[in-house]
């Protein structure tokens, strides 16, 4: 049986087609690596069917490194966590690692990551906090997390 470029097509599809039913987003850059090999083959007709395996190997992976290495960690950066588990962040602890600049912003450290993040920027209207510093998250405004210093008791 002689592969046409066109099989390649077929089966590009139907692999990302398949990643409807598998949540993990992997399958869809295997389908999505079939389509290079499938112009390949409509440049060179005559490529061997070792090679045609050998270039879909090689770009599938190229697809799913270049995905889970470069554009995830891009958007899961730029992602809004709104609807996160309220319950799950306020009333921890943290340490502040940049101090509040006059609109009261600043940066704080969790010791473990709640839900997802260990860093989360913060509000506090409390004067003073330096780094290095304990806060008690009170209340979370959108995906900033308002503070309160820690009481030593």
């Amino acid at each position: 049986m002689t592969v046409l470029y066109w099989h390649w097509i077929v089966f590009g599809v139907l692999l990302m087609a398949a990643e409807a039913a598998v949540p993990s987003f992997t399958i869809f850059w295997f389908g999505l690596g079939a389509l290079p090999v499938a112009a390949l083959l409509y440049f060179f007709p005559s490529m061997h069917l070792g090679i045609q395996i050998a270039a879909w190997t090689a770009a599938s992976l190229a697809f799913t490194v270049g995905w889970f290495r470069f554009l995830k960690p891009s958007m899961d950066q730029h992602r809004t966590l709104a609807g996160m588990s309220r319950e799950a962040i306020v009333g921890q602890v943290a340490t502040v690692i940049a101090p509040p600049v006059e609109s009261g912003r600043g940066v704080l450290r969790f010791t473990v990551p709640v839900v997802g993040r260990q860093e989360w920027d913060f509000y506090s209207q409390e004067t003073g906090l330096r780094a290095g510093e304990s806060v008690v998250v009170r209340d979370i405004s959108g995906n900033t997390l308002i503070v309160s210093r820690k009481n030593k008791n």
